[in-house]
């Protein structure tokens, strides 16, 4: 093998054969593909593109470049992935509540990229709480609770984590071949029987219109089942944040309210959570309606929030989360409410911009090394069609400082647009199987 041969042939748009991709990705973790060669494949590939068997092997090569791990548990191996957007904390809902319907979790996320969180960060969030595990450390959470939502090791998909880094500096991020094989080699390279994407779009998300996400969700369908794992995508809706809080504590607090039962707390963030379960346990054979049955009753009874205590606790938070868990979440000095400069009804709201109002407050990275404030952030942020009078709240800004609380109602104010009532779409835009 030749990786000079195998960027040649995708400059000449030809298909490299599944024996060199399943090369190439083996010589990112081991160092015989140079970064030049890396840099080189990825501008060729997000120029010219993969076949459908070509992303497949690149899926399978990545996610064979490490640790692979195998189950020996008394139900099935689930989980979920979204591509991320504002306010998305279903994470820590969706995993316990899996777990109390039987399933086991071993969830591997990441960090806030740009304007989104974290689902590592929102658990971070509470104090002593810690996402870094080892592989033994991770089997027993899940095989003693049903899940556990950690970062990934050094040894889960070593070649992403290389490639990743080169796609960051050679601006080839945006390619859908590359971004489906990152994606899906880390989630399955732990071992799943069975996952549901949820593919945002919208003004929150990456993909700002529903033509963009179907291309992505597509091919992120298509390529895990390709690669031998059962998978379907749910398209939702991103012009509104699931959760009606931006940051880290106040999103874990929204997502404490849902697990005790609290529907009204996060209407949407809850029906997301319910449809993406329910699409899930269909996966592996039950009927969606029984499905989202289940999944509402082990949220409204407490099993869910149960579950997941459990799971804070053996990551070295506090053991009594699901009791008092207001006194363990750090809040910020100064709270106070962003107003409406006018009235009228909510027709446009800019998540990515106020993705950015809360990295601003210091509850996102600017750059790696930033340290995140968990205290701040966004919350009852109004919705799309909800009518404002002059004066109202629009949301309550919790700042460090004053002058942070004053730069973020600006970018408030101007994310949100007030004017004559308008239509909302549907939380859930298309389903792809």
């Amino acid at each position: 093998m030749d990786a000079r041969a195998i960027i040649a042939a995708v400059r000449r748009n030809e298909a490299p054969t599944c024996e060199d991709l399943a090369w190439f990705a083996g010589g990112l973790a081991s160092g015989a593909v140079s970064d030049a060669q890396a840099g080189a494949f990825a501008m060729a590939v997000c120029l010219n593109g993969l076949s459908d068997a070509g992303r497949v092997a690149l899926t399978q090569g990545m996610r064979d470049s490490g640790d692979v791990l195998a189950w020996d548990l008394p139900g099935p191996v689930l989980d979920k992935h979204s591509t991320g957007g504002v306010g998305d904390c279903v994470s820590l809902i969706l995993a316990p509540a899996l777990a109390a319907c039987g399933v086991y979790v071993p969830m591997i996320s990441g960090r806030g990229l740009g304007h989104t969180g974290g689902t590592l960060d929102k658990l971070e969030a509470i104090p002593g709480l810690s996402v870094d595990v080892t592989e033994e450390q991770l089997r027993d959470i899940v095989g003693r609770i049903g899940c556990a939502i950690v970062s990934a090791t050094g040894r889960i998909a070593p070649a992403d984590k290389r490639l990743y880094a080169i796609r960051d500096v050679t601006a080839t991020v945006d390619s859908v071949d590359l971004i489906t094989a990152s994606i899906l080699s880390k989630k399955l390279a732990a071992g799943l029987q069975g996952l549901v994407l949820d593919v945002k779009a919208g003004s929150g998300a990456f993909m700002k219109t529903p033509d963009e996400a179907r291309v992505l969700a597509r091919a992120l369908v298509d390529a895990a089942n390709g690669a031998g794992c059962p998978t379907a995508a749910l398209m939702t809706d991103m012009n509104v944040p699931p959760a009606p809080a931006l940051g880290n504590a106040v999103e874990v607090a929204v997502c404490m309210e849902v697990l005790a039962g609290n529907r009204a707390a996060a209407p949407r963030l809850h029906d997301l959570t319910i449809a993406l379960g329910a699409r899930l346990l269909a996966l592996h054979g039950e009927a969606e309606d029984a499905a989202t049955e289940k999944m509402q009753q082990v949220i409204a009874s407490g099993q869910a929030m149960d579950r997941f205590a459990a799971m804070v606790t053996a990551l070295g938070g506090p053991p009594d989360m699901a009791e008092d868990w207001r006194t363990h979440l750090p809040s910020a000095p100064i709270v106070g409410d962003i107003t409406a400069p006018a009235a009228g009804h909510i027709t446009a709201i800019d998540g990515e911009a106020l993705g950015l109002a809360v990295v601003g407050l210091g509850g996102g990275r600017k750059v790696e090394t930033d340290r995140i404030n968990p205290a701040v952030g966004l919350t009852d942020v109004v919705g799309l069609g909800d009518y404002v009078e002059r004066g109202q709240p629009l949301c309550t800004v919790h700042a460090a400082s004053e002058d942070a609380a004053e730069a973020a109602a600006q970018a408030v104010r101007a994310a949100i647009t007030i004017g004559d009532a308008t239509e909302t779409g549907p939380l859930i835009i298309e389903r792809i199987s």
